[in-house]
């Protein structure tokens, strides 16, 4: 009896069932692809989807955005019965289309519309990265666009949140076309001294990062967001240099002056209210 009190106890890891796998509703915990840490969805979702062990931003949609700044959920949406037509006939970019306006309930990459923040009326608009990676087709340059003048109109500042792999290639010359036309758009703003916010997220690449995202009277950019033109292969193999590590995040053009700021998404809001205000009393 006594050699059996001493004797080594074998270990066992216990292994869920298959069927205890599957009565864990999918999606109730996130690991951060940072720091590794398991967190409840829920918990990361009150958070603003930014870890509280690192501070990783993870990426957010465009209504859950809008609900972050917006004052008491209140938003007019622009333009939302407008729908990419497939103009090159590009295979199976009409599937596509349908497949991402399903799976994010959203009929195009852009949400724009008005709604106030801080009280101050303001006009927004928000890309969105899981609508055909955020890509610059025509009808999101048109909406980007008409937010514009809308803004001009108004004479509200307009906020744009930009997240984008750049130009939609199914859309050829056509979505290359939309660098110039809301280029334009902005001008038109700066013309009528409108104010234009533009906040890089991650990540704010190709055509986008050329044209309107860079043209804010304000850039701010999310902490640690991929932002830039090319991708970093190319720029090595173009100028034959080894690349900084942190090239082409936010903090690297904050510290070579392509940005203003950059703000943690738990203080974005309040820090665009601050601007908001400051800018009130210049208005006519």
């Amino acid at each position: 009896m006594l050699k059996n009190l001493f004797r080594k106890q074998r270990k066992y890891a216990t292994i869920p069932s298959e069927q205890a796998k599957k009565d864990i509703p999918e999606g109730i915990m996130q690991k951060c692809p940072k720091c590794g840490t398991i967190c409840i969805s829920k918990e990361l979702e009150k958070n603003l989807k930014v870890c509280k062990s690192c501070g990783y931003h993870h990426t957010m949609s465009a209504p859950e955005r809008i609900l972050s700044l917006v004052d008491q959920n209140h938003f007019f949406e622009y333009d939302s019965e407008l729908i990419s037509l497939d103009p090159l006939e590009f295979p199976d970019y009409t599937k596509k289309l349908e497949a991402d306006k399903r799976k994010t309930n959203l009929k195009e990459a852009v949400v724009t519309g008005e709604g106030t923040m801080g009280g101050y009326p303001v006009v927004i608009g928000v890309m969105d990265s899981r609508f055909r990676m955020g890509s610059m087709g025509s009808v999101v340059g048109e909406k980007i666009a008409r937010a514009a003048e809308q803004a001009v109109t108004k004479k509200y500042p307009f906020i744009l949140f930009s997240a984008s792999g750049g130009a939609r290639m199914q859309e050829g010359v056509l979505s290359l076309m939309q660098m110039a036309k809301t280029s334009a758009a902005l001008e038109k703003m700066n013309r009528n001294k409108v104010l234009f916010v533009s906040v890089l997220t991650n990540p704010t690449t190709g055509g986008v990062s050329a044209s309107f995202s860079s043209l804010g009277d304000i850039n701010i950019a999310e902490p640690g967001a991929l932002i830039g033109f090319a991708g970093r292969r190319v720029i090595e193999q173009t100028v034959r240099q080894k690349l900084p590590d942190d090239f082409q995040t936010a903090e690297f053009l904050l510290k070579h002056g392509q940005l203003d700021q950059v703000v943690p998404r738990l203080e974005l809001r309040d820090t665009l209210i601050q601007i908001l205000e400051f800018h009130a009393y210049g208005r006519d």
